[in-house]
């Protein structure tokens, strides 16, 4: 199986000559030698030989490429892991397995499914080991379930404390600050207006929740359990913070030492001296810019027939970049082009898209629905759910053949939320006024309302709410259209699992909202067998443009329709790409310094901000997860 990994770029020679330009400035830096896969100390390293694979997952196992100016990072994705561990299955050469974990952390859902993988090639014979400077909730679970011998350093400690959410809310601040919010909600277990409008989660938000957090934590216990071979309450799973002796007693770890040393222990048990890198570390430490190339130039496709596995993370947004400048999210705009060359592309023969997200524009939401519905009568189309695919994301998933989820995925959170913050008060305490003029007569007010009803300068009328709640009840109602006729399934089963319900993967098989339990793997056997391929048959990797390709304007082609005159460029335009391009980096920048401090917690904060940002926009109304939802 060969695995090529592409960007919908533009092919055009404007893009080409704009790469090179930018490889001639970058050529120095950028260039690197021959990779060597290095497995430590007093080890050879040649994969022609019988060897340990070692998997380094140090840098954690993202759905999408690390970002740099070059594009996408060192093929260092979930789906690249998924695809590595495939290829040693069949790799004679490989007489065991290396996890080398040091202090990273993963989604729980990518643990469960990573630690599957690894499971499968211990069902096959090969010995795997397992070490990790420190490990979490998640990747104990995904050492429990992938290897043999779990290590841990002897200053480490086994962070198994249990699953719990935490929910956050400002209205006791914004009132303090004067600050009317707006907003209006379909679905009584929706609960995203509840940040803004109390100062705890109503009863049916906070069952939603727990719900959710009650199928986690079982998956988490069983699986755990289950791989050790102990109950959960002997192995301390919800009793940490244990230290690394604690932690061995407890059988939580098999053996206490070094990473050398657990290196020195895999060889021995398979009776070798060599160790390969076969995902992370020196093995995808190639040189950018001869995979930037190949990205952008016409031989970036395979005409081989295959599998496209698209990988779509982040707020949903009519473009891609968010209100805080963080990950590129999805973008309809680009996303759209994507699946429009992969539908047209007789070599793609079928195609997965693995969905990690937390839902955003309702608009945008709907235009890729229908995007991958024209896309589903043509070829199969699986979707891979990764950690979520919440509100928006559950939006797309819905018009999928097949939906996959994992026992700890998080589906569902189907409804809708619109309104905004209005600032009239707060700016009063200071001493602005501001006055609405219209064209004519406006005694009762209403006519201003209704014409600035969109404006943070001015709360709403009555009128105006009622009008808007119209609206808000019409894009739910069509929200739950798609998914009934994505999914087949009859209005009264499909509202037992509406209104803003939260599911983990097991409850979600039940309500009728996924139709297997299974991983990115199980999604791409489904597509092979679909497609009639071989299971061995390529698959192509796929992204929308980001990192420099976005910077340098080399988004996926445009239908002819949509395509600027040749030779038009942004000249001063303030609002043109390159301007977009440069206030985007500025909001990133913006971003880090923000949210940076907060690390996990501040990431999801961000996503959150970015899937609400349509209400600060033009659109107004947002298919998003209720809450920064941070699981600890």
């Amino acid at each position: 199986m060969t695995t090529r990994r592409t960007h919908a770029a533009s092919r055009g020679l404007g893009a080409w000559g704009a790469a090179l330009v930018v490889v001639a400035a970058l050529s120095v830096g950028a260039c690197q030698g021959r990779p060597r896969a290095d497995g430590g100390p007093g080890t050879r390293s040649d994969p022609g030989e019988p060897h340990v694979a070692e998997l380094d997952l140090g840098a954690g196992l993202p759905e999408r490429e690390s970002m740099s100016l070059l594009g996408d990072g060192a093929g260092d994705s979930f789906a690249d892991f998924v695809l590595a561990v495939r290829d040693l299955e069949d790799d004679p050469r490989v007489r065991g397995v290396l996890v080398r974990l040091g202090t990273t952390s993963l989604g729980l859902a990518r643990a469960e499914e990573a630690g599957a993988l690894l499971g499968r090639l211990r069902a096959r014979g090969l010995h795997a080991t397992c070490h990790a400077d420190g490990y979490g909730n998640a990747t104990l679970l995904l050492a429990a379930l992938g290897c043999d011998d779990v290590w841990l350093s002897p200053a480490g400690d086994v962070d198994s404390i249990g699953l719990a959410a935490q929910l956050v809310f400002g209205h006791a601040l914004l009132d303090r600050l004067k600050v009317s919010a707006d907003l209006l909600q379909e679905g009584k277990y929706k609960g995203a207006s509840e940040p803004f409008l109390r100062d705890g989660p109503s009863p049916e938000a906070r069952e939603s929740l727990r719900t959710a957090l009650t199928g986690l934590r079982s998956a988490w216990l069983v699986g755990i359990a289950e791989a050790r071979g102990k109950p959960a309450e002997q192995l301390g799973l919800e009793d940490g913070p244990h230290t690394a002796p604690a932690a061995r007693e407890r059988a939580l770890v098999d053996a206490l030492g070094f990473e050398d040393e657990a290196r020195a222990a895999a060889l021995r048990g398979a009776g070798l001296r060599n160790v390969v890198v076969r995902f992370g570390g020196a093995a995808h430490r190639r040189g950018g810019i001869g995979r930037l190339l190949r990205w952008i130039t016409p031989e970036g496709a395979t005409r081989t027939p295959h599998v496209a596995v698209v990988r779509a993370s982040g707020a949903i947004a009519l473009g891609a970049g968010g209100l805080l400048g963080g990950g590129d999210g999805i973008g309809a705009r680009e996303l759209e082009a994507v699946l429009r060359r992969l539908r047209e592309d007789p070599a793609t023969r079928a195609v997965v898209l693995r969905i990690d997200s937390p839902g955003g524009s309702a608009l945008a939401s709907d235009l890729l629905w229908h995007a991958l519905m024209r896309l589903r009568a043509d070829k199969p189309l699986a979707v891979s759910v990764g950690g979520m695919a919440a509100s928006g994301g559950y939006y797309l998933a819905s018009a999928a053949t097949r939906v996959f989820a994992d026992a700890t995925s998080i589906v569902g959170s189907i409804g809708v939320v619109g309104g905004k913050l209005s600032f009239d008060r707060s700016l009063a305490e200071l001493g602005v006024h501001v006055e609405a003029v219209t064209p004519a007569p406006d005694p009762d007010g209403h006519a201003a309302a209704r014409a600035l009803y969109g404006s943070p300068l001015s709360a709403w009328d009555e009128a105006t709410r009622a009008k808007v709640g119209s609206a808000i009840r019409g894009a739910y109602e069509l929200f739950l259209a798609r998914i009934a006729e994505g999914r087949s399934l009859e209005r009264p089963r499909l509202d037992a699992a509406a209104e803003g319900r939260l599911m983990g993967g097991r409850d979600a098989l039940a309500a009728g909202l996924v139709d297997e339990i299974g991983g990115l793997e199980a999604a791409l056997a489904w597509a092979y067998r679909e497609a009639e391929l071989d299971p061995r048959a390529p698959v192509e990797l796929v992204s929308p443009p980001s990192g420099l390709l976005s910077m340098l304007g080399l988004g996926a082609a445009r239908a002819p329709d949509e395509a600027t005159s040749e030779g038009q460029g942004d000249g001063a335009d303030p609002s043109g790409p390159a301007a977009r391009r440069v206030a985007a980096l500025a909001r990133r920048a913006a971003r880090d310094a923000l949210l940076g401090p907060f690390g996990a917690d501040g990431v999801a904060v961000g996503l959150y901000l970015d899937s609400l940002a349509p209400l600060l926009g033009d659109e107004g109304v947002a298919a998003a997860l209720p809450f920064a939802l941070v699981l600890h």
